[in-house]
């Protein structure tokens, strides 16, 4: 696993692929700011992620790494249609190691909603 641990700006990331989106456990769940409800499934999961990604520029990470016994997190900044977001990846293993359960945090949230009509 890669752990940046770092806040320096200059070792800041932008060609991190998270470990666990090719780890996922098949019944792992997902939810997130942007999710009704909750992701099921490992295709379900690895999916939104994907499409989310695209929607990201400047995608720069400034950590990623393990917490307790079982825990993974992220933390990045991006924009999202123009809006400066921050972002917090919580990711719980399973006893093989897998991704088991993945929540999503953006802040501000509005930057991952529909625009009012």
């Amino acid at each position: 696993m890669i752990s940046t641990g770092n806040s320096d700006p200059a070792r800041k990331r932008t060609d991190y692929y998270p470990w666990w989106l090719d780890n996922l456990a098949d019944d792992v769940t997902g939810a997130g700011a942007a999710i009704e409800g909750t992701l099921q499934g490992a295709e379900n999961v690895r999916r939104v992620v994907l499409d989310a990604r695209e929607l990201y520029e400047q995608h720069e990470f400034h950590f990623t790494g393990d917490y307790g016994d079982k825990g993974f997190l992220e933390e990045y900044t991006c924009l999202i249609q123009g809006a400066p977001t921050s972002v917090v990846v919580t990711v719980h293993r399973n006893v093989a190691g897998k991704a088991q359960h993945l929540v999503v945090n953006h802040r501000p949230r509005s930057s991952v909603l529909p625009s009012p009509a």
